[in-house]
């Protein structure tokens, strides 16, 4: 079974300045997502589905959707801060002024999600190996199957000079994920990378394994993440900001037993597009990489 790419892309782009999910990088218009779609479709994936806000569909179709759209299959659904809940969660929770978290938003894609399939950010580049990785695991499984998976890299792979990132911090047993803690501000001070985490500074070493949002799940993971959502708003519905992370919602499958993680690496190195300064060295590598005929010059068909 071919499995299914689905793409986080309903953030707000506040660190960015801007809707960095569709800001241009490629010599033809390309958007950084173009390059990680298409390395999916290389590795063997055969749909992809984009999870987006409603106030930049028409923008979205326009620079992004429609081509890829022409070269895959492909469809997209909407991340609001309504969306999943009750008229009374949803009066409860007006002074919300973040999206949920990124539980939420996979949960919002459950209707069109019947095969196994991969989660990934749409602002992080995670290189080909990681797609061919990940593909190879999800076309062993059925829809029944509780054998997870994610794609570690190395933190030090994954910093960012112009800022702090938020990196989810990985245990790991005999190649399996036991779990994972998000750290939200994990940044360089004087050449140290340093996490700041319960309200300590902790030095890193830079060779801890760090998730990247790159996950490979299943069908059976949503009733998890289902519950595990439930649980959450419940106890923070009237939270202004506190989200509902991924990291979080798979390593509470691993905790409860109700699935298992294998943890496959790679020394692929990251860039992204965290900060707007970001911008020109990921225009830079993507330069680099179609130079070096990584890429093709024109990455899709018109």
């Amino acid at each position: 079974m071919k499995p299914t790419l689905v793409v986080l892309a309903a953030g707000m782009g506040s660190r960015y300045g801007g809707v960095k999910q569709i800001d241009s990088v490629g010599k033809n218009g390309e958007t950084l997502l173009d390059y990680g779609v298409y390395d999916a479709l290389k590795a063997g994936f055969k749909k992809v589905v984009f999870i987006i806000r409603k106030d930049i569909e028409k923008d979205f179709k326009e620079r992004l959707f429609d081509r890829i759209s022409r070269n895959m299959e492909a469809e997209f659904v909407f991340q609001s801060m309504d969306s999943l809940l009750s008229k009374k969660q949803i009066e409860l929770s007006k002074n919300r002024v973040k999206p949920w978290g990124t539980i939420h938003a996979v949960l919002c894609a459950k209707e069109v999600i019947n095969e196994p399939f991969c989660v990934i950010n749409s602002d992080d580049y995670y290189g080909r190996e990681a797609f061919e990785i990940m593909a190879k695991h999800l076309s062993t499984l059925d829809e029944n199957s509780t054998e997870h998976a994610l794609v570690g890299y190395v933190l030090r792979n994954t910093m960012s000079k112009s800022g702090s990132v938020s990196r989810a911090v990985c245990t790991i047993k005999d190649d399996y994920l036991v779990s994972m803690k998000e750290n939200t501000k994990i940044e360089f001070v004087e050449n140290k990378i340093i996490s700041h985490i319960d309200n300590k500074a902790v030095e890193m070493s830079g060779d801890e394994w760090v998730s990247m949002n790159f996950f490979g799940f299943a069908p059976s993971a949503l009733v998890s993440f289902e519950k595990y959502w439930n649980e959450f708003i419940e106890k923070n519905i009237s939270s202004e900001k506190v989200e509902c992370y991924l990291p979080e919602g798979a390593s509470e499958i691993v905790k409860t037993n109700q699935g298992k993680l294998k943890f496959y690496t790679t020394n692929e190195k990251w860039f992204g597009m965290t900060y707007s300064e970001d911008r020109d060295n990921v225009k830079k590598e993507l330069a680099r990489k179609t130079e070096e005929g990584y890429y093709p010059p024109i990455l899709w068909e018109k």
